[in-house]
């Protein structure tokens, strides 16, 4: 039951749906970009997944990554399949030409790494961060670092870390102890602990190249005093830098990647951007990897639903209500309403998710390259506020949904066999990783909407309404729906003047709000290309209209009940 990339669907959202080849011609990167060649990329991806990636899936889990005096060796198969992903051109496909990239649109990046998400999360790992990455050495790096590093991190022969946790400071990044000490010859020794480093040591590639956060001997202290430097694990001249593997974790999932204790033992390193400025550096890093993070979250789903589904199809048990007692047999249980409702709900997820993961993407790349600076501004809007919230929704219903969808499966869903318990463990981490889920709420509440009184966050909401079309009763149902929202926004901004820390408390149910307006407002979107209204469109909208917009009116009831004390 290895995922299998649907790259019929897959091209249905982005070419007819969000009409993506259109919209990208107007930028003068992509003039050349049409559906064909779109198509083309999106079917040699999902083959490749499909072949080489998802097979190595299941042993991957059960032999799992060796530690062995600071080596760390990944399951069988693991490093042909990386070794044969960069040579094939995958990890460029974003990258620009004059990098060794392919200078294609990031919606085709977007679909590869949801499609390898689903196929094989442990794996896919690896070279999850190397767009990231590349953005951070080619924005904030020296011309002599981006020599040496940018081509070999841009075409994925050498893979990267992002180096900033320590064993004392979680979330808090200004806790940072690690340390940066000034070199005569302009270098720097680092030395620190770094924990929960995927990738931090391999065998994959030849080389890995370290992000990580330090503090220069003379900064502040809290965030604004860490910089950010590159430590490779070998250095140009083939010597090794001194960072060490202590330890890789034993973990609930993703077995097939490392997590690993990092630790620098004055290693030399080059410094990235401006001291004092890591985080600026990092955070461009940091950003590209949340929106992965939510189509992470949405493969993962559609990776448990594709068995779930395929299940539901085989096996048979009772008659389904109102078949009647002349039925002649036991049925399939996908014709059973509580079977139904499961696979059809987590449906409207995916596909929802995936639209608004692909116009994530698409938006980058507007935001970049629009030669009209109102649609630049109304693409940064969209990417800004749309980005904390779908990596909490989708890696959320990733681990949530996911369980339903074992649930399909009864007793055997909880038994290895089926192979759908993996799905659930490790899409896990999903909601902690890149910044918690709790995190990525207060970002979207407080630091975007209340810092401004609401005003970025009114426009985008034009921006939405914009799109909605007056005479239809289901855009109109939205558009009261928007309505709503802004008003409670309203409200919590004004109760916000008089208690600071009520925003806080109702951020999580603010996002989901936020998350389950953006889902009603994509399937009005998918209903109007439906191919002929039939049924793989429609029990998807259906369900989402019966059981998950009722959420909705749940959460603004949280959001907008009267504040009372909350103590200790």
């Amino acid at each position: 039951m290895n995922y299998q990339p649907q790259t019929a669907d897959t091209f249905h959202l982005i070419a007819h749906v969000l009409r993506a080849p259109g919209q990208l011609q107007a930028l003068a990167p992509f003039a050349e970009i049409d559906a064909d060649l779109m198509q083309q990329v999106l079917d040699e991806a999902g083959k490749f997944v499909g072949e080489v990636i998802a097979p190595l899936n299941r042993d991957g889990d059960e032999t799992g990554c060796r530690f062995d005096a600071g080596m760390v060796t990944t399951p069988p198969g693991f490093r042909d399949a990386y070794q044969a992903f960069w040579q094939a051109g995958w990890p460029a496909l974003a990258a620009a030409t004059e990098d060794g990239g392919q200078g294609l649109p990031a919606v085709l990046e977007a679909v590869l790494y949801e499609n390898l998400s689903a196929a094989n999360h442990g794996w896919t790992m690896a070279p999850g961060l190397l767009h990231g990455a590349y953005e951070c050495i080619k924005h904030h790096a020296s011309e002599d670092l981006k020599a040496q590093y940018l081509e070999k991190v841009a075409t994925g022969e050498w893979l990267a870390t992002m180096c900033l946790t320590e064993p004392h400071a979680g979330s808090d990044l200004g806790l940072a102890r690690t340390k940066a000490v000034p070199q005569a010859d302009g270098t720097y020794r680092i030395s620190g602990t770094k924990i929960f480093i995927s990738g931090g040591e391999h065998d994959l590639s030849d080389n890995i190249v370290h992000l990580v956060l330090a503090r220069l001997p003379d900064a502040p202290p809290g965030p604004k005093g860490l910089s950010l430097f590159l430590v490779p694990k070998f250095y140009p001249n083939g010597s090794r830098s001194a960072v060490h593997c202590e330890r890789i974790e034993e973990k609930m999932g993703l077995h097939g990647s490392p997590t690993c204790v990092m630790r620098f033992d004055e290693a030399s390193g080059q410094i990235v951007g401006e001291p004092g400025k890591g985080l600026n550096a990092m955070f461009v890093m940091m950003n590209a990897a949340r929106l992965h993070v939510a189509l992470q979250g949405i493969g993962l789903l559609d990776a448990a639903w594709q068995k779930a589904d395929a299940y539901s199809r085989d096996r048979r048990q009772m008659r389904a209500p109102g078949r009647g007692k002349l039925a002649a047999e036991a049925d399939v249980i996908a014709e059973h309403p509580a079977m139904r409702r499961i696979l059809d709900t987590q449906r409207a997820w995916i596909d929802g998710g995936r639209l608004l993961a692909y116009r994530t993407a698409l938006e980058l790349d507007i935001a970049k390259h629009h030669p009209d600076a109102a649609r630049k501004a109304a693409a940064q809007r969209w990417c800004s506020l749309v980005t904390p919230v779908i990596k909490a929704a989708f890696t959320h219903q990733a681990f949530y949904g996911g369980s339903e969808c074992l649930q399909v499966f009864g007793g055997h869903g909880y038994v290895r066999e089926w192979g759908i318990e993996q799905n659930v463990r490790d899409s896990r981490v999903a909601m902690i990783y890149e910044g918690t889920n709790e995190i990525q709420a207060i970002d979207l509440l407080v630091r975007k909407i209340l810092s401004d009184g609401g005003a970025t966050f009114s426009a985008w909401l034009r921006d939405l309404r914009s799109e909605l079309d007056d005479g239809n009763p289901a855009d109109q149902r939205t558009a009261a729906r928007i309505d709503v929202l802004e008003e409670a926004t309203m409200g919590i901004i004004a109760a916000a003047a008089a208690d600071a820390t009520g925003a806080y408390w109702v951020a999580d149910d603010y996002l989901r709000a936020v998350a389950v307006l953006l889902l009603d407002w994509a399937w009005l979107k998918i209903a109007r290309e439906a191919p002929d209204h039939s049924a793989r469109w429609a029990a998807p909208a259906q369900a989402l209209q019966r059981w998950v917009m009722p959420e909705f009116g749940m959460r603004i009831a949280i959001i907008s009940a009267p504040a009372v004390a909350l103590t200790a």
